[in-house]
């Protein structure tokens, strides 16, 4: 915070009862030297005379607003002042006290413009988040795996440790993350996503933790940093596991402390914000090799929780199918796209999906923007995905022809020797029969 007054005695007794409050102060005693403080330092609110020489209230005001129009400037003036402490309002500031004032009195408009600026932000990221607010909603499946996630999530999300979530590429794992902040007592706090993989190691460290004006080449304004902006909610650390080792380091001080300390500043700021990490890499490993730190590694897998893959969950795709194409409708009203033939939807749920769930939204996507059908069938499908395979389940072929059981039932044995990689003895397990009746239906069919 910034006090500013040209009469030092004025600002040192406002500055005292504001650091008595529990705030850090800065003070400046012109308006010359305010308008150096707000270039160069990231602040909750300014407190500013209005009358000064050279440099007045107006100035420091108007500069605050070009630097950050959300930052909070209260504007104080003798009593013969009060009109232009109105024009002072109209002109953005969030409040001003007339001379001589009580500090009680101070004290409560300062913690009100900065509990409103708060909220002002935090109203903005649920705005951007409001389609994941219901995030359960955005985790679509239920298949035994999922399930047992839903009930894990639901059991640390009133929790304040730091979370480790694990999955393949594509798997969902900030689906989970947003389910743990919305079903969680911080869900009306912002949630702050960020890709440590999507930003160079020379920025992200500014972009977590803030800086100050001219910490280094081009820090031409001040910056809060991703752990203020998450003040009070969460913040999703995606790909971990890539972070270099000197920010490895400063992460660890402030999950250990609470506090962040912004590039060049000289003071660090109280944060509460609960941390979950993402990753696809086997983390353990990287600590073995050296490339990542152990304490860290024990201090963000508190709670550790593992997203299934698709190919794990296969049962969950014909509900995923249905899910995507809603949106992608949503995105593109002239699409005709509403479902797909048994036989294409048994090829999905055959398909490997390497690229997990994002592949699946992804091909749903692009088969809603392209096709004029409104019905995607086998051939259409293989045509856009030439990856997606013909091996289609037996059991769906059979809702679109009539077959004799015994033919339907050989059938089925041979497509579960398939999924078991030719193991015939992992099939008869599976199957609750003998291995030499896999061997005789073999027989049978020819095989």
């Amino acid at each position: 915070m910034l006090v500013v007054d040209d009469h030092v005695e004025m600002a040192r007794l406002l500055a005292d009862a504001l650091t008595d409050a529990g705030y850090t102060v800065d003070v400046a005693t012109s308006g010359r030297e305010a308008l150096a403080a707000v270039r160069g330092r990231v602040l909750d609110a300014v407190v500013c005379d209005l009358r000064m020489e050279q440099v007045d209230g107006f100035d420091v005001l108007a500069a605050v607003r070009e630097a950050d129009p959300t930052l909070p400037v209260l504007i104080m003036t003798a009593f013969g002042g009060v009109e232009n402490a109105v024009e002072a309002m109209r002109r953005g500031a969030a409040h001003y006290f007339t001379k001589p004032f009580r500090l009680d009195e101070v004290l409560l408009y300062v913690q009100r413009a900065i509990a409103e600026r708060r909220l002002r932000e935090e109203n903005r990221a649920l705005r951007q988040a409001v389609g994941d607010r219901s995030a359960f909603a955005a985790l679509v499946g239920r298949s035994a795996p999922l399930r047992a996630l839903y009930e894990l999530i639901e059991r640390v999300a009133h929790s304040h440790a730091p979370v480790l979530v694990r999955g393949e590429s594509g798997s969902g794992k900030e689906l989970v993350a947003r389910a743990l902040h919305f079903e969680g007592p911080r869900q009306a706090g912002p949630f702050v996503a960020i890709n440590c993989t999507a930003i160079p190691n020379a920025l992200l460290e500014s972009e977590l933790f803030g800086h100050v004006k001219g910490s280094f080449t081009g820090a031409t304004t001040p910056r809060r940093g991703l752990f203020l902006e998450a003040d009070g909610g969460t913040l999703f650390l995606d790909e971990i596991g890539d972070m270099a080792p000197e920010l490895q380091a400063k992460l660890l001080r402030v999950l250990e402390d609470g506090e962040v300390r912004a590039v060049g500043a000289d003071a660090a700021r109280k944060v509460d914000v609960r941390v979950v990490a993402a990753t696809h890499q086997e983390l353990e490993a990287r600590v073995r090799e050296g490339k990542f730190r152990q304490d860290l590694f024990y201090r963000l897998n508190v709670v550790p929780l593992r997203v299934p893959a698709l190919r794990e969950r296969r049962e969950d795709i014909p509900l995923l199918v249905e899910h995507f194409i809603a949106k992608s409708r949503e995105r593109n009203p002239r699409a005709r796209l509403t479902g797909f033939t048994p036989e294409a939807l048994a090829a999905l749920a055959a398909a490997p999906w390497p690229g997990n769930v994002r592949e699946l939204e992804n091909l749903v996507e692009r088969l809603a923007v392209v096709t004029v059908k409104e019905t995607v069938d086998l051939p259409t499908l293989q045509l856009h995905a030439p990856g997606v395979t013909v091996d289609v389940h037996p059991l769906v072929q059979a809702q679109t022809r009539l077959v004799p059981l015994r033919q339907l039932e050989g059938e089925y044995i041979a497509y579960v020797v398939a999924q078991c990689g030719g193991n015939k003895t992992r099939a008869a397990e599976i199957l609750g029969i003998d291995v030499s009746t896999i061997h005789r239906r073999e027989r049978e069919r020819g095989g």
